[in-house]
């Protein structure tokens, strides 16, 4: 059979592939399903790859991606492996830069051709290349800066009258070297594009703060799944166009939904600064110099005192309980409450975390059962007629204030109506404030204890004075 032909075949099916497994994500159920029928389909486009290579007569390069597959499939796998589920977002960020540097990476070679009278050169592949180059690059250093934020490097926003109007400058300076380029101009002005984009990468994300940065992380992804599509009309080939399309359409899908989780739109999320400077660590003074706010602790036997005479409990998971490693202990103590008859759920905000299902991934590293897993919109009702909330880790996703707080950073933003629950238990190190950098006026409700502590060692406490309890 003409080799052309089983290659298209073979990019035909990764396409249906690729397809069919985003789907099966929307629900966790066919999450890991459709994460390994994406991964056959990555495996049909590379075959379809080597078909095309081997039957136009070009083995050498064929010979060179063998090495890069053993190279980056041993440096994945390690990484996979021994990566701290609290590190997973810096992961994500980084493997998404990667996709967004390749597409660069690849938008120089077919320029350098394009100069040399090699290769394709028709206006849409030549607009695709340079389309290529610069929302890369975007998503390659503007991932590598997130990847900075989350990491604790450049944890808050940077902003200044100043810096805006230097981001505008480089604005326009990226779009005209675009034109300089359109015009006739050679590979320094190519290379020019690329630094310009650097700098313009930088700039779009250093105002932005830690609160935000999930937001970012989608955003990143679909520039990522663009340039890649661009590539794919730069080689002529439909399986790139087909997988980088989606990639940047449900990329560009989650970031909207995001903002509207958080009552924002998305010049907001990138413009406003929000975590622009951190506030006072929580717990101190009340508003406007005032009294002193106080707080109740409770400790392990209390609560577990407490637990047994519930009939209902929502857990609310936060950033705090991943980095303690607590989703196994808090599964643990869901479970000991359920056989106790107490009816168990678990409530994930669309934000909690450091990237998008962040907690979903964690309960689901537990193995916390997908019924019991409920979004902000099913359990809010259900808080009024809950006995506890117990909070572990989270922060602004609970704080009140967001309703009617019109000076607040979160205002506007939906919470999770855990002060509506009968008592409200928050599991933290201490009065901290989050990422939005303001106090949680939650902590000093009168139905609120906090039981103070590393999440893992104190849900550890209270699972086994539960256990004492009988």
């Amino acid at each position: 059979m003409n080799p052309k032909l089983l290659s298209d075949i073979a990019y035909l099916t990764s396409a249906i592939l690729f397809i069919i497994g985003l789907k099966f994500l929307s629900h966790p159920k066919r999450a890991r399903r459709g994460n390994q029928m994406a991964a056959i389909g990555m495996l049909f486009a590379i075959v379809a790859s080597f078909i095309f290579l081997w039957g136009g007569g070009a083995p050498a390069t064929g010979m060179l991606i063998i090495v890069g597959i053993v190279v980056g499939g041993l440096v994945g796998t390690l990484a996979a492996r021994y990566v701290a589920m609290t590190e997973m977002p810096q992961m994500v960020a980084l493997l998404n830069g990667c996709g967004g540097g390749a597409a660069a990476l690849i938008s120089t070679v077919e320029f350098s051709n394009f100069v040399a009278g090699r290769g394709e050169s028709s206006p849409l592949a030549f607009g695709a290349t340079l389309f290529g180059a610069v929302i890369g690059s975007l998503s390659f250093w503007g991932s590598l800066l997130a990847f900075g934020k989350l990491s604790g490097f450049m944890e808050h926003a940077i902003t200044s009258a100043f810096q805006k109007i230097v981001t505008v400058v480089v604005f326009l300076a990226l779009i005209a070297t675009i034109v300089w380029i359109g015009m006739g101009a050679g590979t320094v002005a190519f290379y020019a594009l690329l630094g310009v984009s650097l700098v313009f990468a930088i700039l779009m994300v250093i105002p932005i703060g830690g609160a935000d940065m999930p937001v970012v992380i989608s955003l990143l992804n679909s520039f990522t799944g663009l340039a890649v599509a661009a590539t794919g009309f730069s080689l002529g080939e439909p399986a790139l166009i087909i997988s980088g399309t989606l990639v940047g359409a449900s990329g560009t899908l989650l970031t909207l939904l995001m903002c509207k989780a958080m009552n924002r739109s998305i010049t907001n999320v990138l413009f406003a600064g929000v975590g622009a400077a951190p506030s006072a660590a929580g717990g101190a003074k009340a508003a406007g110099g005032g009294p002193a706010k106080t707080v109740r602790e409770i400790s392990a036997d209390d609560l577990a005192m407490l637990l047994g005479n519930v009939q209902s409990m929502i857990v609310i998971p936060g950033y705090g309980m991943a980095v303690a490693q607590a989703q196994h202990v808090t599964r643990e103590l869901g479970d000991m409450l359920a056989a106790k008859g107490v009816d168990v759920k678990y409530a994930v905000h669309p934000v909690a975390g450091r990237m998008p299902g962040h907690m979903n991934v964690l309960l689901a590293e537990a193995n916390v059962p997908y019924e019991q897993l409920f979004d902000l919109e099913q359990i809010n009702p259900e808080f009024e007629r809950c006995d506890v909330a117990l909070i572990i880790g989270a922060n602004d996703v609970v704080n009140p204030c967001a309703r009617y707080d019109k000076a607040s950073p979160i205002y506007g933003m939906p919470i999770l109506d855990a002060d509506k629950a009968q008592h409200i238990i928050v599991v933290k190190r201490s009065l901290k404030p989050g990422f939005a950098g303001i106090d949680n006026e939650i902590y000093y409700n009168p139905k609120t204890y906090m039981f103070f502590g590393d999440a893992k060692g104190a849900i550890q406490k209270l699972v086994e004075a539960v256990k004492a309890a009988g």
